[in-house]
C-alpha cells in the first residue's frame, strides 16, 4: 500500500491516532536521552563515593530498586526507592525521586507523574537537573494537549543554546498537534530543523512528523529559505 493511499484512506481521528504512534515510537529517544543524563549522574557519583560506607549501602539500595523495575516488581521497587530517599546520602535520593516519578507515568498515573516530576523541578538547585525535571513533566501532558502547561514549563529550555532545546521542542510541536493547531506544530518542528546544534537523529523524527502534517493540510516549511542556517 503506498503513503499516498493510506493518507487518502484515514480519517481525521485516525491521523490523530497515527501522529501519536509516532510519539510512542520515537518519544523514547527524548526519554532516553534524559534519562542518560540521569544514569551519568549515577555512575559518577556511585564512582565518587565508592570507598564510603555509607554512600555504598545508598548505591545498593537505588540499583536494587531499578533491577525491581526492570522485573517488573513496582511494589518492591517502591520499598527500596522510599528508603533510599529517607536514607540515602550524596545524589541517590534525588534519583531515586525520578525514578518514582517514572513508575507512577508507567503506572498510567500520569497527574501524580506530573506532580513529581513538578516537585524535583522546584526543589532543586541544579540547573539541568531542574530542566529535565520540567522535560519529563511536559512530555506526559502530550496526549492531553495542554499547550499552556507544556509551555509554561519549557518557556526556559527554548533559547538555541540549550541542550535540552531541541527535546523541548520536539514536546511542545506534539502537543500543539495533539491540540489541533497544525501550524503551530509546523513552526516548531521547522524552527528544530533550522538549529544547525540539532542532531540527525532528531532531524529524522521531526522530517516524519512534517511529511504528517502535511499529509493533514499543515503548509510546507520552505527549506530553501535563504535566510535558514545549513544543517550538517
Amino acid at each position: 500500500m503506498t503513503e499516498e493511499r493510506i493518507f487518502s484512506e484515514i480519517d481525521e481521528e485516525l491521523r490523530s491516532d497515527r501522529m501519536k504512534s509516532f510519539w510512542r515510537r520515537f518519544g523514547p529517544w527524548i526519554i532516553g536521552a534524559a534519562v542518560l543524563v540521569v544514569v551519568i549522574v549515577a555512575l559518577n557519583e556511585g564512582w565518587r563515593w565508592y570507598k564510603n560506607d555509607q554512600s555504598a549501602r545508598s548505591s545498593d539500595q537505588f540499583y536494587s530498586a531499578i533491577q525491581l523495575l526492570d522485573e517488573g516488581d513496582l511494589f518492591s521497587a517502591n520499598v527500596a526507592l522510599n528508603e533510599t530517599i529517607a536514607s540515602g546520602s550524596g545524589q541517590y535520593p534525588l534519583l531515586a525521586r525520578f525514578a518514582q516519578a517514572s513508575v507512577l507515568a508507567e503506572e498510567g498515573k500520569t497527574d501524580e507523574a506530573v506532580a513529581a516530576y513538578d516537585a524535583l523541578a522546584n526543589t532543586t538547585n541544579n540547573t539541568r537537573i531542574r530542566e529535565l525535571a520540567l522535560l519529563l513533566s511536559s512530555s506526559l501532558l502530550i496526549d492531553k494537549g495542554d499547550v499552556l502547561g507544556v509551555q509554561s514549563r519549557l518557556s526556559g529550555l527554548l533559547s538555541p543554546d540549550n541542550p535540552y532545546q531541541g527535546s523541548a521542542r520536539e514536546t511542545l510541536g506534539l502537543t500543539y498537534y495533539k491540540a489541533g493547531d497544525l501550524q503551530a506544530a509546523q513552526d516548531e518542528f521547522a524552527a528544530i530543523i533550522a538549529n544547525p546544534n540539532t542532531s540527525i537523529e532528531l532531524v529524522n523524527r521531526v522530517q516524519l512528523y512534517q511529511a504528517q502534517l502535511q499529509s493533514e493540510g499543515a503548509p510546507i516549511p520552505h527549506e530553501d529559505d535563504p535566510d535558514a542556517p545549513p544543517h550538517h
